[in-house]
């Protein structure tokens, strides 16, 4: 035979393969039609978002689209992004020009997951739920299933898993598992199910892309999404994902796993700094080498085993963890080892920020949306951390331009640390402070050795006529008026 050629047997089993080949890929589209048809939906979400600059407003409603899918007789998976800050849902399936309302049950801000509800029995004639699978294998075939956007009806893309590893998710900012594939994931993609060939079964719900590359997506595989069901089913509430609340540094140099007395067959990561909020606090140390969790070993660049020949960020056996659990450490602390069983403990969304003026003074917490919108403010978060629960750091957002406040817009974004003297706690406690300041002048001793000199009186005097001229409707957010009597705090 010439080169390139083929004999008319082999020729015919080559034939033979492609047809066998391209009728099992079909008829694996169509399971997937099929099923999403039944069990996809389109997500209409209107929503209000909470000013973090004026924060005793919301900024204009705007209409955000996402998908979801079956997953009870009335029950529907979506993304948490897709329906924070809501103020008013609804749901269409295909085929129907009909929205039903919708009732947002339970949101996972950590895992961007919410489930929703809907008490109209019409929508459901038809609908059938899906059931979940494991997590695909490299290089596995899926399909995405939503509505992106560029048009109104259903869309099915096809992918390859190309790898499944720890990432931070954008929404809720929490790092946790993420399947990565190679079909881009669209606005409006969000929260519509990802299918694995041949197996009908959900295998994640697509969540998040990297703008900057084409065909990447990542979707939220199924052991997240099954840790906030089961945390729903149990508790009736988020009951959220678990951390160690440590960083650490990777020990793949000789020379320092020597330093801190590491033996050749050992393995693990060194200690970098504890949360002082964290359960890990007054267990852990700075300069512990962390070896095993819950006896599976941690390699020197921060992985455990997963899967075959696969390996993953050791953080995920704790994210997996129920809240109150306990979890065993193998620590190597000045070269003598130790097993510690610390509890494990658990963006803010849907409520307008807290907020205080006082005179023309704003006060807010600095929150994560805080540090997101003023970017100046990031590198005071790891300065000034608080170091026990209900400590918060409380910042002059704003100062209202006023006679009283003449000369004082420079301290804009600064911490406030003392009032009169008394270390600030938290907002609460600034309120109290300034409530019951009864001295002549008032003063706000800031970072950076700076200070405010206010007349108390007069500062007290002056904030209504200072509310009314910004058409501003309260002078505290509604968290803090509750509080009657804040000699009680």
């Amino acid at each position: 035979n010439l080169p390139g050629t083929l004999t008319p047997g082999i020729a015919s089993c080559f034939r033979g393969w492609s047809s066998v080949s391209v009728s099992r890929a079909e008829n694996a589209k169509n399971s997937v039609i099929d099923l999403a048809l039944n069990s996809v939906v389109k997500v209409f979400c209107r929503s209000s978002k909470p000013s973090v600059l004026q924060p005793w407003q919301k900024r204009l409603p705007q209409l955000n689209n996402g998908s979801g899918f079956v997953i009870s007789r009335n029950k529907i998976l979506t993304n948490a992004h897709v329906v924070a800050d809501h103020t008013f849902v609804q749901v269409r399936k295909h085929g129907s020009p009909t929205k039903y309302k919708a009732k947002v049950e339970a949101v996972g801000h950590d895992c961007d997951l919410a489930i929703l509800v809907i008490d109209n029995k019409k929508i459901w004639k038809d609908m059938k739920p899906l059931d979940l699978g494991d997590v695909p294998s490299l290089q596995e075939n899926v399909y995405v299933v939503g509505y992106p956007r560029g048009g109104d009806n259903i869309s099915i893309t096809k992918g390859v898993v190309s790898r499944v590893e720890v990432t931070k998710y954008n929404h809720g900012k929490a790092t946790l598992m993420t399947t990565q594939i190679d079909a881009a994931i669209n606005s409006g993609n969000s929260g519509g199910p990802v299918f694995m060939e041949n197996e009908n079964k959900v295998v994640g719900v697509a969540f998040q892309g990297l703008s900057n590359l084409e065909n990447t997506g990542y979707i939220i595989p199924t052991p997240v999404i099954n840790h906030f069901l089961t945390g729903v089913k149990e508790n009736g509430q988020i009951v959220g994902f678990c951390s160690l609340g440590i960083s650490c540094l990777h020990m793949e140099n000789a020379l320092i796993r020597k330093y801190f007395k590491m033996t050749p067959k050992m393995t693990g990561v060194l200690v970098k700094r504890v949360n002082p909020l964290s359960s890990c606090h007054n267990i852990l140390k700075k300069d512990d080498v962390l070896l095993s969790i819950d006896g599976v070993s941690i390699g020197n660049d921060e992985t455990v085993s997963f899967r075959k020949a696969e390996r993953i960020n050791f953080s995920h056996l704790v994210s997996m963890k129920k809240p109150g659990e306990t979890i065993s450490l193998e620590v190597l602390r000045e070269g003598i080892q130790h097993k510690l069983e610390p509890l494990i403990p658990m963006y803010q969304f849907d409520k307008l920020p807290s907020y205080y003026i006082f005179g023309g003074f704003v006060f807010v917490p600095l929150t994560q949306p805080y540090i997101d919108c003023c970017s100046a403010r990031r590198s005071s978060v790891f300065r000034n951390m608080p170091k026990k629960a209900g400590e918060q750091i409380v910042i002059i957002s704003q100062v209202l331009e006023d006679e009283t406040t003449v000369g004082y817009t420079i301290f804009e974004n600064s911490q406030v640390k003392q009032v009169n003297g008394v270390p600030v706690e938290n907002l609460k406690h600034l309120r109290q402070l300034l409530e019951e300041c009864c001295t002549e002048y008032l003063r706000l001793d800031l970072e950076k050795d700076n200070t405010i000199i206010a007349s108390s009186k007069s500062t007290k005097k002056v904030t209504g006529k200072i509310l009314k001229r910004y058409g501003i409707p309260n002078a505290m957010s509604k968290d803090l008026q509750s509080l009657k009597n804040p000699k009680t705090l």
